[in-house]
């Protein structure tokens, strides 16, 4: 199951998260540049539980590093689908929760979630000489805060099958339900052993619970709104999501809703529209003209219901606009 979007849209650019992203990808860039796979890098920067238990190896390192290394290897990662991946994840469920929380509270409360991560692996594997790298542990706490926050947002799923792009709106409690069950599963079963930190990942999460149970008893001191001015967003996003609905009159239309922007109604915009019906085609283009009005339809040729004996019905879009200027 691969996430492309929720659809509880925010209304302010996630600072935070892009910033986090930001710098994961500099590392990122780094570690080409030295080599991916360099193990000075990943037992200097890496979590290596033994680090703090075994003598030998703690000899090696000073107390700066051993300091340090809990926090900087949520920056590591070990391979370019690992650090697309975890980005990929935060990018999707990090802009909701940086929105509930704010920016200053986010990047510390995604720091704490990773620090308690690495701990969770370190109480399970303590004597482990395998450095753990990866943002995973971070990215499940933030997985944690939404699935308490946000247990019914839908999240626009693409799930492979064969040749088919298969595109489903799912529940978050059933989607991060099934990815907390799957970290789970491989944790006490056979995927324990696969050099995987399934531990941490688990302690990510459930640390992501607890923190933001915590942030609703801690007072706001209102930094967020005076960020908020300057990171409002501008246009809504590039594909959206629409569950048409059926012409009342019984005919072959069928009818849904776009939200834009009044900037993006002002200038006129492209946007991507999918359709979760099953294996039939699910993603369209639409050109929105400017200076379009609340209320305007926008017409999807043939795009309505097939009755046999009658011409295909259209699908009518009915235009939204928020943020109006």
């Amino acid at each position: 199951m691969i996430p492309l979007r929720d659809e509880q849209e925010t209304a302010s650019c996630a600072v935070a998260t892009c910033t986090i992203i930001f710098i994961s990808s500099l590392v990122f860039v780094w570690q080409m540049i030295t080599g991916i796979n360099d193990q000075a890098v990943a037992y200097t920067f890496g979590f290596v539980p033994a680090k703090y238990t075994m003598a030998q190896m703690a000899a090696y390192f000073s107390l700066m590093n051993k300091l340090s290394s809990p926090f900087t290897y949520m920056f590591l990662h070990g391979g370019f689908w690992h650090f697309v991946g975890n980005m990929w994840f935060l990018y999707i469920f990090g802009n909701n929760i940086e929105q509930e929380i704010g920016p200053f509270r986010f990047i510390a409360f995604y720091l704490l979630c990773g620090l308690l991560a690495a701990f969770f692996h370190f109480l399970l594997n303590h004597s482990s000489a395998v450095p753990t790298i990866g943002a995973s542990g971070a990215i499940a706490g933030v997985m944690g805060a939404y699935f308490l926050l946000h247990p019914r947002n839908k999240i626009l799923t693409l799930i492979p099958v064969f040749i088919f792009p298969l595109f489903v709106s799912i529940p978050a409690f059933v989607f991060l339900g099934i990815w907390f069950f799957i970290q789970f599963i491989n944790a006490t079963g056979q995927g324990a052993g696969a050099g995987v930190a399934w531990w941490a990942h688990i302690g990510g999460f459930l640390s992501g619970m607890a923190l933001i149970t915590l942030n609703t008893k801690l007072p706001k001191i209102g930094f967020s709104k005076s960020v908020d001015r300057f990171t409002r967003k501008k246009r809504s996003p590039r594909l959206h999501v629409v569950t048409p609905g059926a012409d009342p009159s019984g005919g072959t239309d069928l009818y849904g809703a776009i939200v834009l922007t009044s900037l993006e109604a002002l200038t006129g915009t492209k946007k991507l529209v999918t359709i979760p019906w099953g294996f039939k085609k699910s993603v369209y283009r639409v050109v929105v003209p400017a200076g379009v009005r609340r209320g305007s339809l926008l017409r999807l040729k043939g795009m309505g219901k097939t009755i046999p004996g009658m011409p295909p019905g259209d699908l009518l879009l009915r235009v939204d606009i928020k943020n109006v200027i």
